[in-house]
């Protein structure tokens, strides 16, 4: 069966009322700057270090609430003008210095290729050599540097033209100037030290935090299979469902981009029978699907469809029983 056929089974009265923006859910924005804001200042006066690694791994963790709002407007789905969304999108990612429109570019492309050999997402997919290895074990571990890398430089001198330098340019320029100038104000009270430590460390637990979703997302699903079966929904719990704003639906979210981020569950019930007919994945919960993965390490075309064929068989026997 083709996607397109697999759109053909929401009725488009319910698509349109799925696509309508609703502002009043996007006060969770404030919300959530204001949680993290919280968070920070705790870490910044807290007296026990237990107290301020736990605020530290709040404010990864909600760096995650923010970086799903900003995923949202590479789409244009979190406000309805073009304009807000672009404004957010560089907003929000000037503290993890990659830049939204480089974000963007390599996200809309992921989307068009999604789990194929286009796909600029799909490192996780090599031969198995022991550079294969060597670089998912590196997402794990170090991502944020990695994603640093291939935003700030690598993807922009593959794909960019002179439009998207220009903007990629001034996002970074932004960038000194923000960044540089609390730099230069920190160092002068005297505080550079724990300034550092509150941004980088919740910076990095949000990158840790950010391997596990992203991985769990796409690996070990049907290669070269479209956007249903080539992307794995995590029904997580919800909790993370309301901070990491629904991503966890992800299927729901690759065959239908333009739904904003409050509507996904109802997309996913919706979806839930063409789902289970086609066989597509969905798991449990993000730690069992990562813990899987960083014990296989990276896939192959080969050992791919050997596992989805075992995956099958386990499914049948169950519905069988």
């Amino acid at each position: 069966m083709s996607q397109t056929e697999t759109v053909r089974k929401i009725p488009p009265v319910l698509l349109r009322e799925l696509y309508q923006h609703r502002w009043r859910h996007n006060l969770k924005i404030p919300l959530f700057y204001g949680l993290l804001l919280t968070a920070g200042y705790l870490a910044w006066t807290a007296s026990s270090v237990w107290f301020q690694w736990a605020m530290y791994c709040c404010m990864g963790y909600l760096w995650m609430s923010i970086v799903t709002f900003m995923h949202d407007c590479t789409h244009e789905t979190l406000f309805k003008r073009p304009w807000k969304n672009w404004a957010f999108g560089i907003f929000s990612m000037i503290p993890l210095l990659a830049t939204f429109i480089t974000f963007k570019e390599d996200h809309l492309e992921h989307h068009r290729y999604n789990r194929s050999a286009q796909d600029p997402d799909a490192f996780t997919m090599g031969k198995r050599g022991v550079l294969d290895f060597v670089l998912f074990y590196a997402y794990i571990l170090v991502g944020g540097l990695l994603t640093i890398i291939h935003f700030t430089l690598l993807y922009p001198i593959r794909q960019f033209g002179r439009r998207q330098w220009l903007i990629h340019g001034a996002e970074l320029l932004l960038r000194v100037a923000v960044l540089g100038g609390l730099l230069v104000w920190a160092s002068r009270l005297g505080v550079l030290d724990r300034f550092l430590e509150v941004w980088l460390i919740p910076a990095y637990i949000f990158t840790f935090l950010n391997s596990v979703r992203f991985i769990a997302e796409h690996y070990e699903t049907p290669w070269n299979e479209g956007q249903l079966l080539g992307t794995r929904t995590i029904v997580s719990n919800q909790l993370n469902s309301f901070f990491w704003n629904n991503i966890n639906y992800h299927i729901g979210h690759h065959l239908y981009p333009g739904v904003p981020w409050y509507h996904l569950q109802k997309l996913h019930t919706s979806l839930l029978p063409e789902i289970r007919r086609m066989g597509a994945v969905v798991d449990p919960g993000y730690w069992g699907t990562f813990l899987k993965a960083c014990w296989r390490g990276p896939e192959s075309i080969e050992r791919n469809a050997r596992h989805l064929a075992e995956r099958a068989k386990l499914a049948e026997a169950s519905s069988s029983s």
